[in-house]
């Protein structure tokens, strides 16, 4: 059954139904389909325009339908050129002629928003609980790891001293600002486009206000032809679920890094690891290198997106179909990628030891050693000179700065005393730095705290 062809004398090309159909993949949202449809005509009988027999009758087998697709006993079938002629055509089979009032003042155009809108929110509903699980497991190794040091990283180069806590807190201020994000687009997402018609509204006496309040809408939309073809909250989506991929992708390279045999600095759960058809010692990263290349996956759906709605004149045009298998598939992948790196983060094991040892051996405390001069009444630009050279002289010997003896520090500079040490350990190092954000125990110890609210409280 085709929702249109009053106007047409011959078939249509089956190629050209082919190529024109979408039920192949709007299948998807049968359910908002089929709730959308049923709040549209609970507001057609409060206004008399349905009789409520016939709309006991229609919602009756609306829920059907949906009771029937979602037991297994009805097949979405391909003749249909979409799921909204499939539904209407199964209405009318089971219900008879009250079925061909479901479609009364409402357009495909008007409902096809509807349905993409509906489908978005239950979706970042989703999004946003995904990440507040991965989330959970970052906060559980940040508590675990407030004293474990390691070193931190500028250009790829080991710059000075933290703790796997305070860089695990950077990802979790991206994941946050990413749950922030699909907060912000929901909210602007959340007006209902239902009764704007083909583009024009209707002369039906609808209450728009009604039906957006029966489908937890903040109310209708207020421009009919910006409300059928509106896909500004899609690329939105699709942005930001390109930025929820990159904060994936940077963690996914660095544990890449981490558990080669250069680094050591964690070990990657059997469960997520897979092995070599010939070199039997591997134990590869995949599921990380999967998520880092499936990036690039997602970033593909927002350039089509935007390009597909950059040359578009107003109202709806056939080219606006083009969102949806484009954004199932990135939800579809970003939902599958946290799933999978949340576990697989969860799992892992971190190699305490090589991480400090490499902390100290990459000469993260020469930044404190130079304040420790400072302290003792030397210039800064002095104080950055002597251990410049005391790093050569380590280098050389092929030791740390922990390990260079006193004598040696004192041919270089005689300001230096015993306490040198104690100002360079990595202990010291990080737990004077207690500003709001630094690695510090007392800082990280608040930083831990207020995110233990915050995901108490979200």
């Amino acid at each position: 059954m085709k929702l249109w062809g009053g106007r047409f004398t011959k078939e249509t090309n089956q190629l050209v139904h082919n190529f024109n159909a979408s039920i192949s993949y709007d299948q998807k949202f049968y359910k908002q389909d089929i709730l959308g449809s049923i709040a549209h005509v609970t507001m057609l009988a409060k206004q008399n325009i349905l009789t409520e027999e016939e709309k006991d009758a229609i919602v009756d087998g609306l829920q059907s339908i949906l009771r029937d697709i979602e037991n297994g006993t009805l097949l979405i079938t391909p003749e249909h050129e979409d799921i909204h002629s499939f539904v209407e055509a199964t209405l009318i089979e089971r219900i008879g002629d009250a079925g061909k009032k479901l479609h009364t003042g409402r357009s495909r155009n008007d409902q096809v928003a509807l349905d993409m809108k509906l489908y978005t929110r239950d979706e970042i509903a989703a999004l946003n609980d995904l990440l507040k699980d991965l989330l959970s497991v970052i906060h559980r190794l940040m508590s675990e790891h407030i004293e474990t040091f390691m070193p931190g990283f500028t250009h790829l180069q080991k710059a000075q001293p933290v703790t796997l806590a305070h860089h695990l807190g950077a990802y979790f201020e991206m994941f946050r600002r990413d749950r922030s994000r699909l907060r912000d687009i929901y909210d602007r997402m959340n007006y209902c486009p239902l009764g704007a018609g083909a583009l024009a509204g209707t002369t039906y006496p609808l209450d728009r206000e009604y039906s957006a309040s029966l489908l937890k809408f903040d109310g209708p939309t207020w421009n009919s032809m910006d409300s059928v073809s509106d896909r500004d909250y899609l690329i939105e989506l699709l942005s930001a679920l390109s930025t929820i991929m990159m904060h994936m992708s940077r963690f996914c390279e660095e544990i890449i890094l981490w558990n080669s045999n250069e680094y050591r600095f964690v070990e990657i759960d059997d469960s997520y690891s897979t092995g070599s058809s010939i070199m039997p010692q591997k134990k590869n990263p995949d599921i990380a290198e999967l998520v880092r290349g499936k990036t690039g996956r997602v970033y593909g759906a927002l350039i089509s997106l935007l390009t597909t709605m950059k040359g578009i004149p107003l109202a709806y045009n056939k080219d606006m179909q083009e969102d949806k298998e484009l954004t199932f598939d990135a939800i579809d992948t970003v939902k599958g990628c946290l799933a999978l790196f949340t576990g697989m983060i969860d799992t892992m094991k971190f190699n305490e030891a090589v991480m400090a040892a490499s902390a100290k051996r990459g000469f993260t405390n020469a930044t404190d050693a130079a304040d420790y001069l400072v302290n003792h009444g030397v210039p800064f630009r002095d104080a950055h000179g002597i251990i410049g050279q005391l790093v050569l002289l380590c280098i050389d010997k092929n030791i740390s700065l922990d390990e260079l003896p006193l004598e040696e520090y004192k041919k270089i500079s005689s300001v230096f005393d015993e306490d040198i040490y104690e100002a360079i350990s990595m202990k010291t190092c990080v737990e004077k730095r207690n500003t709001i954000g630094a690695p510090g125990k007392d800082a990280m110890a608040q930083i831990i705290s207020a995110n233990e609210k915050y995901l108490q409280e979200s």
